[in-house]
């Protein structure tokens, strides 16, 4: 039992694994927040999936940076120049978007699965490509 609370503290002290827990629960937020806008609006309008899609990133995107940058990734790397990292982090909400607008487009069109299945990769696939696109690009 001693080992396992020794590894939980080696794991507390290292910066990375302090930006990913604070990545998961602020961009699980953000995310859960989006695929629950997305799932609303194809379930109770008859709104296209890709107009669904754009609108959850739209709302996301605004709370994701202002999250992101001081919360999940406080203390990483320089803030000298905000409108890189703002314009690094806007290319990388724009690789969200596609992916996400990507697995609408393949589910729900070429598979013909129902229109709530996007949000299966949307929470489990793009937050781990934005985590890595983010720690190593946009707040370095």
């Amino acid at each position: 039992m001693t080992t396992i609370f020794h590894k939980i503290d080696g794991w507390r002290s290292n910066p990375v694994f302090g930006q990913l827990l604070r990545f998961a629960i602020t961009g699980g937020f953000v995310t859960a927040l989006g695929a629950g806008l997305y799932a609303a609006m194809v379930a109770l309008t008859p709104v296209h999936e890709q107009i669904a899609v754009f609108a959850a990133y739209v709302v996301c995107v605004a709370i994701g940076y202002v999250m992101h940058s001081r919360f999940s990734f406080r203390g990483h790397g320089s803030r000298d120049n905000v409108a890189a990292t703002t314009g690094r982090f806007v290319v990388v909400s724009l690789i969200s978007y596609a992916m996400n607008a990507f697995f609408t487009w393949a589910l729900v069109r070429g598979f013909e699965l129902p229109r709530w299945t996007p949000v299966l990769p949307i929470l489990f696939v793009t937050p781990l490509a934005t985590f890595t696109l983010n720690r190593l690009w946009v707040f370095k």
